[in-house]
């Protein structure tokens, strides 16, 4: 998984073999206590002490073939011998199948008891010992929910540096403390779990939420990279969604360096910070001052501020400020120099000189990740480029626009038909689902499912020259 998470099934599903033994101990609390000194069991085995641990890797092999051998998760096969005078000795075991038992040769296969006859082998009872630490997450918190809540176990969760956040429906909430202490446990790299107690976006214009911490300490400052580029942030204080960094880059990588890219709510540069490490001029904008400051923070750590200028603006006032911003830059000549790559080491080799990327004076993509309501904000391109006609002659492209948003999930093309439908509304333009580089048209992607009957998508289509050359209001 990416920055996303699932806590490891482990052994409680896809068993390598059906062997119930492996299982935990059973320990309903109904207070969702963590005692893990109760999760210890023996199990009673057979195992094959070789006597010269030069043939450990023969009968290795020819007891997997004949399918003799222990083949269970997390377990390996070779063991020190149970005799500790032996063990000392470096005498090595072989754990066998369940199904073999030492005191009954007619549960041997064809290798035990060749091995028996030539002295390499003793077949010879094993005790194995497991405990908290073998089994995994969703074996232990199986063995510690009750029967009624097994259908749909929280596994799930994202992550935001040492964060794991969690969304725990109301019938996990008496366990909530066990499944976060579970999650510290069985998970490398965090330190604190935190449980959502609002919906994003519902006391916050900045879609914050407020949280709870379940386990670890409420330590909310965080680093995380994504797409080569890092950021750290206060998650308590801004956006950030580790499920969309396949999104990010699917973005990102329609951008082609020289572009200009006016990402309209940025947040902490997810888009924006990788463009500009690709040599993609970024006017970027987000209204929380906590984003803007921490989008700045990530423009310097990544070394991109020639390219990505961070701005902190209500959206709807910033599309039409990015599009005469960027086209004053370009009539004064703003550019970057790109160093060119060291001459090669033959003597006296020329100096190359540095390249001269100019800013364009349009822009190419606007990017609006606001899935709640940035559809609402579509009418504010009308005028974008109001008496600016002469700037997409001879054939030029009009500005894509990608505007993600939320609509049904369904597998006909209702969703489509929705989301063109609300483009055609607030634009005031009519679309329908297409080519996004015919004018009228929109491509609509699947982003990800978020809720059951909900799923978030991104819509992109070239802004039409009628609603870009009206006269602004």
């Amino acid at each position: 998984m990416s920055q996303s998470e699932k806590v490891n099934k482990g052994s409680g599903e896809g068993k390598t073999q059906d062997m119930a033994i492996f299982s935990p101990p059973v320990v309903r609390s109904g207070a969702g206590a963590l005692n893990r000194a109760l999760f210890t069991k023996t199990v009673n085995l057979a195992a094959a002490a070789v006597n010269d641990n030069r043939l450990i890797s023969k009968y290795r092999k020819e007891l997997e073939h004949s399918k003799e051998l222990l083949r269970q998760e997390r377990l390996s096969p070779i063991v020190n011998h149970p005799d500790k005078t032996l063990a000392d000795q470096g005498k090595k075991c072989l754990l066998l199948s369940p199904s073999v038992k030492a005191p009954e040769p007619d549960t041997w296969g064809t290798a035990l008891k060749e091995g028996v006859e030539k002295k390499e082998l003793d077949v010879i009872p094993y005790e194995l010992k497991l405990d908290y630490d073998y089994w995994s997450y969703h074996d232990i918190i199986t063995s510690i929910l009750p029967e009624e809540l097994h259908d749909d176990i929280p596994s799930g969760f994202n992550t935001a540096g040492h964060v794991a956040h969690m969304n725990l429906r109301e019938r996990y909430i008496p366990y909530k403390k066990v499944i976060a202490e579970l999650i510290l446990d069985k998970t490398q790299n965090i330190r604190t779990v935190i449980n959502k107690v609002d919906n994003v976006g519902a006391e916050s214009e900045f879609r914050t939420f407020q949280y709870e911490v379940l386990a670890g300490p409420d330590d909310m400052q965080v680093q995380v990279t994504e797409n080569n580029c890092v950021f750290e942030f206060d998650y308590a204080k801004v956006y950030w969604n580790s499920k969309l960094e396949a999104e990010h880059r699917r973005l990102i990588n329609m951008f082609e360096p020289g572009e200009v890219v006016c990402d309209v709510m940025a947040g902490i540069g997810p888009f924006a910070v990788p463009a500009g490490k690709k040599g993609v001029f970024v006017w970027a904008n987000d209204m929380n001052p906590e984003s803007n400051k921490y989008m700045q923070v990530a423009i310097n750590r990544n070394k991109v501020s020639q390219y990505v200028r961070p701005f902190c603006q209500d959206g709807r006032t910033f599309i039409h400020h990015a599009a005469d911003s960027v086209l004053e830059a370009h009539k004064a000549s703003e550019h970057v120099l790109i160093a060119p790559k060291p001459p090669s080491r033959a003597k006296k080799a020329p100096k190359p000189e540095p390249k001269r990327v100019d800013i364009p004076p349009t822009i190419s993509h606007f990017v609006m990740n606001l899935p709640a309501t940035a559809i609402e904000f579509l009418g504010c391109y009308r005028g974008v480029y109001a008496g600016h006609e002469d700037l997409f002659e001879g054939g030029k492209l009009m500005p894509m626009v990608h505007v993600h948003c939320f609509s049904f999930k369904a597998d006909d093309e209702t969703p489509r038909n929705d989301i063109c439908e609300r483009i055609t509304k607030y634009l005031g333009f009519k679309v329908k689902p297409g080519n996004p580089d015919v004018e009228g048209e929109v491509a609509v992607h699947d982003v990800r499912d978020v809720a059951p009957a909900k799923r978030m998508f991104c819509a992109s289509f070239r802004i039409p020259r009628e609603a870009a050359f009206a006269k602004r209001d």
